[in-house]
């Protein structure tokens, strides 16, 4: 290797609205548990990188034993904008995948990829011209997920809001940090009733040094904890909102909309002047409590699919 540093100056030149560092490239891809440097293919032209496509599959799994053995990942691909339209973009694509299915996998997604994913698929309207790549490689819509962010400045908690808090707290329930104790139910509620990847992420934020008030828990009068919300989760970007859940069985509640504007305003306290997150769904219960919390769509990524079949061709 070696060449990390390039590559990440080349992405840089190739997607100037979506640049990466070097650390940051380091840390997501190089150091992913999952690296291996063999799925990382590079293009080289006169002793200067121009483009390179990652693809990944599972030696670690996200839960239990499951390595998705059929399952394989390209999180990034690009290619310098000089020498764009002579197929190096097809060719990088074509021996990410030809790399994967050498390794038994049957199938292929840009760009879902936890734990580090870039982006958690593909903005078609920045880069139509991927797009088109892509669906030419046989890859198809699976489903699309929104990115959303609204500002922080002069934010308070609603009136409303806080009358449900103080009702709710009547009633015997209460919203707080939690002790490093509760962080294990909290990381057991995160990861069987929500997802996995969740759990990874709590657990590795705290051993990481997250200091535990970007958490905020909701618990019932018993004291067990019925949900959360938090911030600063992910390479500790103290804007950057998540996870967030709500026990299916306390949902409708209030609990949800109650931990969403308690962490805003910690994080308003935290000094951030923005809230955003990359991955929801539009029509979702929680994607419809952001958006009438002031959130707005920033971008739309959609979760592409491809067949790799043994003999190398596509449906």
């Amino acid at each position: 290797m070696g060449d990390g540093a390039a590559i990440a100056a080349a992405w840089t030149a190739a997607a100037p609205g979506d640049p990466i560092s070097y650390q940051r490239f380091r840390d997501l891809f190089l150091l992913d548990r999952n690296f291996d440097a063999a799925g990382l293919q590079v293009a080289v032209i006169n002793d200067q990188i121009v483009g390179a496509a990652y693809a990944v599959r599972r030696m670690i799994a996200v839960d239990a034993d499951d390595l998705e053995p059929a399952s394989g990942w390209i999180p990034f691909f690009f290619v310098h904008p000089e020498h764009r339209g002579r197929g190096l973009g097809r060719e990088l694509l074509s021996t990410a995948m030809d790399w994967l299915r050498s390794h038994g996998r049957s199938e292929v997604y840009f760009s879902s990829y936890t734990p580090n994913y870039f982006l958690p698929g593909l903005d078609t309207a920045r880069y139509p011209a991927a797009a088109r790549l892509l669906a030419g490689l046989g890859f198809q819509r699976g489903y699309d997920a929104v990115a959303m962010g609204r500002g922080l400045v002069g934010y308070a908690i609603p009136d409303e809001v806080r009358q449900r808090i103080d009702a709710l707290t009547a009633e015997g329930y209460s919203f707080g940090t939690p002790s490093g104790d509760e962080l294990t139910a909290l990381i057991d509620i995160a990861g069987h009733e929500f997802n996995p990847d969740w759990a990874r992420a709590i657990r590795e934020g705290v051993v990481s040094g997250l200091p535990l008030d970007r958490i905020v828990v909701a618990r019932n009068p018993g004291g067990a904890i019925l949900g959360w919300a938090m911030h600063g989760t992910y390479e500790a970007v103290i804007d950057r909102f998540g996870p967030f859940g709500v026990l299916p069985a306390s949902r409708g509640t209030g609990l949800g909309k109650v931990l969403l504007h308690l962490t805003l305003e910690r994080m308003v306290a935290a000094g951030a002047h923005s809230a955003w997150f990359l991955w929801t769904g539009e029509k979702s219960a929680a994607g419809q409590l952001y958006l009438k919390t002031g959130f707005d769509i920033t971008r739309t990524f959609t979760i592409l699919r491809a067949p790799l079949h043994p003999d190398g061709g596509m449906e």
